[in-house]
Formats: C-alpha cells, structure tokens, sequence
C-alpha cells in the first residue's frame, strides 16, 4: 500500500477511535477556558491568539496539500472543499479578530496544542478524501448531496456564527456574564455549538464519505458534554432567573 494511502486509511480509522475517548473524558473534565477558566493547566496565551494558532492548519494544511489531488482542477471538487475553507477563514482569522483582548482570561497552551494536533489530522483527511480519493465520475448521487448538504451546512453557520456574536456583544458590554436572550438561545443554551454541529452534518451529507461522517461524531463528541457543562453553569450562577424550559445543545431534547 503506497505511504499515503496507509496515512489516509490510519488518520480515517483514529477519527473514530478518538471520539469515544474524547466524549467520556469530556463528560468528567470541562476544558478550562471561556466560562469555565480555572488555574493548574500550565501557561496561558490570549485567546485571539489561540483560536488563531490551533485552527490555522485548517486553512495552511488545506491550501497546501489540495494541489497535490488528482482531483485539484475538477469543477466538484473545488466546491466541496470551498464550504470548508468559507468556515475555517470565519473561525481561524474573522472571529479571532472579533475577540477582544482585554476581555479574555488567557487559554491553556496544552489545550490549544491539542486542538492544533486534531486539526493536523482532521485538515489532512478532509483535504485528501476531496481531492484525491473521492469518487465524482462515478457518483451519480453528487449534486443531489452537495445541494442538500450545502444548505444545512450554510444554515448551521448561521445559526453558530450570530450566537457567537451575540455572546462576545454581552461579554464587550461589561459587568460580567449575562443571560443570553433572543433567537435559538430561547430554546438551548449553546445555539452556537448546535450550529457547529449542524455544520458538520452538512458537511458529511455533501461529502458522502466516511471522513465527513468522522468530523460530524467527533464534533459530537466534543461539544455536546461541554453544551451540558455550559448550561449547568448557567443554572449554578443564574439559579431562578435562568430560563427553565432551555436545553443544553439540541432543541427540545437535550
């Protein structure tokens, strides 16, 4: 088996054997950074910095290996990877630049070189399958999946970028965390990872593959036990004032 095609295979089998491991300790330990900052995880850096750092290789590792596909002049495969790229330029460079500096409580450096190293591997499989493994002669099923796909992904960002902006509009006017009103925050507490999520649902209908699925469990994984601990934090500090009929994540369910 050629040396990248045994890469390819091993990166898409460690996406799915992480996310159970990543869901269990997750559900016991709460990254500390944002709402739930707390010393004894090493140094800190600002977290403009760190959002920068640790979701660069999605745009420099994407850029850099897409011209090596055998796919990297076909029409299809320069759409799918745009929604990608569309995503992480928002979240490498626009939201940073939107986080204010004086604002932030600093962001463990181990946290982030670990986010860095999923983004090595989740950027090299995602990069790969669309320009080099996927199948588009051959799938008949494409336009259909993209058109689809691309409209829950589009309508995820929405949702994931006008609540993140809404949660940096109360933290920018001062006097401390605030109840969060308005919008899909009516129903959950978290309409911004919710819209991450729905992104990456978008993301495997368009991709039909294997490693779309792998990004979508992962970020499952990931997000939904920090939605609880979020939303836990909210009824702890908010106590009676805080909305009770709000889920953590998903709405109307959980």
């Amino acid at each position: 088996m050629p040396f990248d095609q045994a890469l390819f295979h091993y990166s898409l089998v460690s996406i799915f054997l992480i996310g159970p491991p990543t869901f269990i300790a997750t559900n016991f330990i709460t990254a500390p950074y944002g709402k739930h900052h707390r010393t004894g995880w090493g140094p800190t850096v600002p977290s403009s910095l760190a959002w920068f750092l640790m979701e660069s290789p999605t745009l420099w590792l994407t850029l850099l290996l897409y011209p090596f596909g055998q796919h990297r002049s076909d029409p299809k495969s320069i759409l799918l990877i745009s929604p990608f790229l569309i995503h992480y330029i928002h979240r490498t460079i626009i939201y940073p630049l939107r986080l204010r500096l004086k604002l932030s409580k600093g962001y463990p450096i181990s946290i982030a070189f670990i986010a860095f190293t999923y983004n090595l591997l989740n950027a090299y499989l995602q990069t790969r399958w669309v320009t080099q493994y996927a199948d588009y002669q051959n799938d008949e099923w494409f336009w259909w999946r993209f058109s689809g796909g691309l409209v829950v992904f589009f309508g995820g960002m929405a949702v994931n970028v006008k609540s993140d902006m809404e949660l940096m509009r109360l933290k920018s006017g001062g006097g401390g965390y605030k109840i969060p009103r308005g919008g899909l925050f009516e129903v959950v507490s978290c309409p911004n990872y919710f819209g991450e999520i729905v992104e990456w649902l978008g993301w495997g209908l368009m991709t039909g593959s294997w490693v779309g699925l792998g990004f979508f469990v992962f970020t499952c994984a990931n997000l939904v036990p920090r939605a609880r601990a979020n939303h836990e934090w909210y009824l702890q500090k908010f106590g009676e004032d805080y909305p009770k009929g709000r889920k953590a994540v998903i709405p109307f369910v959980y």
